[in-house]
């Protein structure tokens, strides 16, 4: 893999500034197209232009797929329909091809497929068009081996060295019957074994594991997970063949799923990267930060309520982000642990009151474990009052367990709500936390406080 240092990057931007055409084409000539890809990232757009015009237009078409979605479109916008129909989408398989058509206005979608030479291919590109991008269908492609049931061994090698010839690669031969639903798979092997067979349907594996169409890409993901699967049949409603799913389409989805979920908990609200402008990355991290500016506005209210407690004991005040962050990170462990089960099958929504009950007394554990060493602290240390000690410590083990399970509940029923459950592990999670933490420190802490005076 190569390495692009500093070093190489400014050996790559003086060859350009020089123009030295025959010497750039050397250096990228063997590199393969997502390394290109990645080269292209760190230049600026003159060069990123110059690089990709040296490129030959197999090549191209297959770096633009790799670029990340902002780069690419830039790159898109600067050519014509036609170019990008005869110099990008001809050049591509059909999923992947999708995958470009996709990004562009419907109007240029319209002129794009009208400029492809391949009806074919513009008729399956229009059939994937149609399935949404976050299912099966939308990620599947149309280029596969297909024979029919009833073919003998002879006409069954015949057509598959012919439909081979349009493949970089064969991951399964699938049968279908007349009605071309899928009824079985053949293994390559028992051409060899099997030369002389009247009829496929006789040495085929019947009854092959599929997936539908309609079925979301996160239960496709934990089938080829589950299964160990480097590709899979897609089927439509009534079980005819409509495409296959190959590993590396998984493993694309996989990869922009962890990347949506990561920048999610992290407090963002759309996608974003590191080449996006100033006005995109603002747009995306803004929102999140004006609702914890909100929530710090909310926490300067609660405790503006309980001024005189903090006149009468002003030691209190040293212990607000003790319980803040410990709720906080309560919080999130919790939701991080639902999300994840989540996402790789291991919990099911409709199993929440078992949940919660469970991390309920995980939680009561970790708040006892916690609030008492506080207290022991609080007792040994020189200037903590009574009644602060005991404040602290009660309020801390509500507040653990309340984290605990809010931070279990809120995934769950995002999860049933269709809501993306990675929202629970970022700020949503801790600003709530921090919120309530403060009300129950300050109820607890002026409650006790009024109780104390009242005994004195």
């Amino acid at each position: 893999m190569k390495e692009y240092t500093t070093e190489y990057i400014d050996h790559i931007s003086e060859l350009i500034d020089s123009g030295s055409t025959d010497a750039m084409q050397q250096e990228i000539a063997d590199l393969h197209p997502a390394d290109i890809a990645t080269l292209i990232s760190h230049l600026d757009r003159h060069e990123i232009d110059t690089v990709y015009r040296l490129l030959d237009t197999e090549t191209a078409a297959d770096v633009l797929v790799e670029l990340d979605e902002d780069l690419r479109d830039k790159l898109l916008s600067s050519m014509s329909t036609e170019d990008i129909a005869k110099q990008v989408i001809d050049h591509l398989d059909t999923d992947d091809a999708v995958d470009i058509i996709q990004d562009l206005d419907e109007e240029d979608q319209h002129e794009v497929l009208s400029h492809l030479h391949d009806a074919t291919q513009a008729g399956n590109i229009i059939d994937l068009l149609k399935y949404d991008e976050d299912t099966a269908g939308g990620i599947m492609s149309t280029e596969m081996i297909i024979v029919n049931e009833n073919w003998s061994m002879p006409q069954c090698v015949k057509e598959m060295r012919r439909q081979a010839e349009d493949l970089e690669e064969v991951f399964y031969v699938y049968v279908v019957d007349n009605d071309n639903k899928l009824c079985g798979v053949f293994p390559l092997r028992k051409m060899i074994t099997h030369p002389s067979v009247s009829k496929i349907k006789h040495v085929m594996d019947p009854e092959p594991m599929s997936i539908r169409a309609d079925t979301p890409v996160e239960d496709v993901t934990l089938q080829f997970e589950k299964y160990d699967l480097v590709a899979m049949p897609v089927v439509d409603s009534i079980g005819r063949l409509v495409g296959q799913i190959t590993v590396d389409d998984v493993m694309d989805e996989a990869r922009e799923s962890s990347e949506r979920d990561y920048q999610l908990a992290s407090g963002l609200s759309g996608d974003v990267t590191t080449n996006a402008g100033f006005f995109a990355q603002t747009r995306v991290r803004l929102p999140w930060l004006l609702i914890g500016m909100l929530g710090g506005l909310a926490n300067s209210m609660i405790l503006s309520r309980f001024e005189a407690g903090f006149a009468v004991n002003p030691t209190m005040a040293l212990f607000i982000p003790l319980i803040g962050g410990t709720g906080g990170n309560v919080g999130i462990q919790s939701s991080a642990i639902i999300v994840q089960g989540l996402a790789n099958g291991s919990l099911d929504a409709a199993t929440t009151w078992q949940q919660i009950i469970k991390e309920l007394g995980v939680g009561l554990i970790n708040a006892s474990i916690i609030s008492l060493l506080v207290f022991v602290y609080n007792m040994l240390t020189l200037g903590i009052s009574q009644v602060t000690t005991i404040a602290v410590s009660l309020s801390l083990f509500a507040v653990v367990v309340f984290a605990s399970v809010f931070g279990t509940f809120v995934p769950l029923t995002l999860e049933k709500l269709k809501i993306d459950p990675a929202l629970a592990t970022g700020p949503f999670i801790s600003i709530t936390n921090d919120i309530i933490g403060m009300v129950i420190y300050m109820v607890i802490s002026s409650t006790l406080i009024a109780q104390f005076s009242s005994m004195a």
